[in-house]
């Protein structure tokens, strides 16, 4: 299930490493000359918890 566009790289890395610190399984969308940006996509139920991660990500920096 998509669940993140990431616009750049850095970005990117940023969220696989929440992602991948949560042990939340993803998968990366390559960029497409229709679209910049690279999709992750999780599993649907675990899509709260990567929410909920990068939430608390973002709150504290």
């Amino acid at each position: 299930m998509k669940f993140y566009d990431a616009k750049e790289e850095s970005d990117l890395n940023r969220v696989e490493a929440i992602l991948q610190k949560g042990g939340i399984e993803y998968t990366v969308a390559p960029a497409t000359e229709a679209k910049n940006s690279q999709e992750i996509c999780v599993a649907e139920e675990d899509v709260p918890f990567a929410e909920e991660l990068l939430l608390k990500a973002t709150i504290t920096g």
